[in-house]
């Protein structure tokens, strides 16, 4: 291949009284050649196109108009980068790119140790926050002790496996130690030295002051929590709607309250001249923690000082509007009076004043629905795009039944056919409650097709991180199995479950129960077995609505040979559960779990295992039925077991059966007994008292 422009084709013709020229190097070493091209090579290959656009084989003019039109096309469409950039974790995305999720394997949380794989969710979360706790505890030994880890190994570097700042290093009263004190998160201590400061005489400035409020604001006058610490007070957590008996939705109560006249107020009232950030930090941690009143009284007192609030003020009170009013119009008339107000102080609303009027119209009952579509089309007209906290508002708003008890529908498959195969990302923290949202309507309709684009929808990408925490995730396919169990067929609902379980979804009880309803419906319980296994392993085994459900199938009708052999070994490790004092938590015995277990094991001629069965009737104060009676004495005359015909009219004459006269009867007309046999059936059947 010719890289440079060549002469005409005729000028490489020898003639034959001529000699071609000897260069005296025509023997260079390779090794030259090669250190020629790796020098040369990122000259070559930039100029590659244009080289080759003059190489001159003799073409027509026609074909070299064709390639150059062909080359410019392509010029054109394709733009080969001269340095690509790759992100820090480009090559563990190219790793992780070829394997998939295995269904049959543990979450990779616990694949280090084996001993501690879950089999529960209540463990999946147990295990968990004992690795978090671990990490927690580590990372407070370290910041507490950074003398002993000066020396940094990791490269590149690594700056979260170093020690932090943590302790305090100015005691010196000074507003510089204030600012160490609010940096570190030290409230209490930032607190006492603002104090000493202002005993002092010492001025401190706007901006300190400022960050004081907000810190203290921020963790309602208390320290936060230490990492590697146990958290012995009162938890923060966000408020969410709850259900009450009148259908109205109505926020939790706050397990942190705002106090009366704690120090954020006491600092607020100190101040020479009270700013609008000072309002906003007070405001904001008012409505944070459920002292709603408070803050509109406020924001009104704040507005008496000629001062404008910004949008985090209004998308605050915006939230706590539902709670300072009762009846629906006067909440939205205060929303609206809160709206109002923004365009007369210019100020812009964001995309959280319009996800705070959404979920505001939550509690405003019928209203929701009038209003939920004048907001989006307010957001439209401002080129705000909702995020999945808007579309989460309004699905729930149009999920509720109207006055004539009718669900609109519409609203979610148009929220989904716009967020179909999208990835998504989180916008705000309420972004998580969107899926879960989803799936319980879709539950809720019985709309399978719905659920299917849902889910397709959380496993697109990277969108399962919006499931939220691993007891949101759960939940979440809890209730898309559910949808499964309730409108699938068993076939495809045991390709799900096999899918799901463990590595996404451990099913409880309760799913588990729904589980085996499609299998009596369509017929496949042949797989009960393999659902005892999962029952024994994800810790099932000693829920005995659960067990004893799935022995009445088993023990319903009659069934093949295979299947009752399949059956057999189930039953026995059933009963060795019962059986099992370590493990007999809240499994008892009972009539039908005893009756069951007995037919299965005469069905599969285990005569022995079923008659200490029957044996087991009078150990554990329990009566058997009169038709297992009868069963037990078909089996023997099958079989031709007289003594064990004998002992069993013998053993319903313990139990003081009705049936006792009639089994004797049976037991003399059906068997060959011996006299003495004879003698003790003709003495029950005609007196049917308990035998010695």
């Amino acid at each position: 291949m010719l890289l440079f422009p060549s002469p005409p084709f005729s000028a490489h013709l020898v003639s034959p009284s001529q000699k071609p020229s000897v260069c005296n190097n025509m023997a260079a070493p390779g090794w030259q050649v090669g250190h020629y091209v790796h020098r040369n090579s990122r000259f070559l290959l930039n100029n590659f196109e244009q080289l080759w656009s003059h190489r001159n084989f003799g073409w027509t003019t026609a074909l070299r108009q064709q390639v150059a039109e062909a080359n410019k096309e392509s010029t054109d469409t394709i733009v080969i980068p001269r340095k690509k950039t790759w992100s820090n974790v480009a090559v563990l995305e190219a790793l992780a790119s070829t394997v998939s999720r295995d269904p049959t394997a543990y979450s990779y949380y616990f694949q280090d140790d084996p001993f501690l794989s879950p089999k529960t969710a209540s463990e999946f979360k147990l295990y968990a926050l004992s690795q978090e706790s671990g990490r927690s505890a580590a990372k407070f030994f370290v910041n507490s002790n950074p003398k002993f880890f000066t020396k940094d190994f990791a490269e590149p570097h690594i700056p979260c496996l170093m020690p932090e700042t943590v302790s305090l290093h100015l005691e010196e009263l000074s507003e510089e130690a204030l600012k160490e004190r609010i940096n570190l998160r030290r409230v209490t201590a930032a607190v006492d030295m603002y104090d000493q400061l202002m005993q002092a005489g010492t001025a401190v400035s706007t901006d300190t002051t400022h960050d004081l409020l907000d810190l203290i604001c921020l963790y309602c006058d208390r320290d936060p929590a230490e990492e590697g610490r146990p958290q012995t007070g009162d938890t923060e957590e966000p408020a969410e709607e709850v259900k009450r008996s009148k259908g109205r939705f109505h926020r939790a109560p706050h397990l942190v309250r705002w106090k009366e006249e704690n120090s954020a107020e006491r600092i607020f009232n100190m101040l020479p001249e009270r700013d609008a950030q000072s309002y906003s930090a007070l405001i904001r941690g008012m409505v944070k923690y459920g002292a709603y009143e408070k803050a509109f009284s406020f924001y009104t007192d704040m507005l008496n000082n000629r001062l404008t609030a910004d949008v985090h003020v209004f998308n605050a009170l915006i939230s706590a509007a539902p709670d300072v009013r009762e009846k629906y119009f006067d909440k939205w008339d205060l929303i609206t009076e809160l709206l109002k107000q923004m365009s007369e102080q210019k100020v812009q609303p964001n995309l959280l004043t319009f996800n705070s009027v959404l979920k505001a119209l939550r509690y405003c009952g019928f209203l929701g629905k009038t209003h939920a579509q004048h907001t989006l089309n307010e957001m439209k007209a401002l080129e705000i795009a909702p995020s999945l906290a808007s579309f989460e508002s309004i699905i729930v708003i149009y999920s509720r039944p109207d006055t004539n008890g009718q669900i609109n529908n519409d609203v979610l498959k148009e929220v989904m056919s716009e967020l179909e195969g999208k990835s998504l990302t989180c916008q705000e923290p309420n972004d998580a409650a969107f899926f879960l949202s989803a799936m319980r309507i879709c539950l809720n309709n019985k709309d399978l097709e719905m659920g299917y684009k849902v889910y397709s929808l959380a496993e697109h990408g990277d969108n399962w991180r919006l499931l939220g925490s691993s007891q949101k995730q759960n939940i979440f396919y809890r209730l898309f199995f559910n949808l499964l169990c309730t409108l699938e067929h068993i076939d495809v609902v045991w390709k799900w479950y096999r899918r799901l379980v463990p590595s996404l979804y451990y099913p409880n009880s309760h799913s588990l129960r729904e589980l085996l309803q499609p299998l009596d419906t369509d017929n496949r319980l042949d797989l009960l077995p393999t659902i005892w296994k999962d029952m024994r392993t994800l810790g099932h085994d000693n829920r005995t609505e659960l067990v004893e459900e799935l022995l009445t199938l088993m023990a319903r009708d009659e069934h093949s040979p295979e299947v009752r052999d399949v059956w057999t070994p189930c039953a026995l490790d059933v009963k060795s559960v019962y059986d099992d004092d370590m493990r007999k938590k809240g499994l008892e015995w009972s009539n039908s779990s005893l009756s069951h277990i007995t037919s299965l094991l005469l069905r599969a001629n285990k005569h022995q295992e079923a008659w200490e069965m029957m044996e087991l009737f009078k150990t554990k104060n329990r009566v058997p039925d009169e038709g297992l009676f009868d069963h037990f004495l078909s089996v023997c005359h099958s079989n031709g077991f007289h003594q064990r015909a004998v002992k069993l009219v013998q053993l319903s004459a313990d139990f003081f059966l009705c049936a006792t006269p009639r089994l004797a009867t049976r037991a003399l007309a059906e068997f060959d007994l011996t006299e003495p046999q004879r003698a003790i059936l003709s003495q029950l059947e005609s007196t049917g008292e308990p035998s010695d």
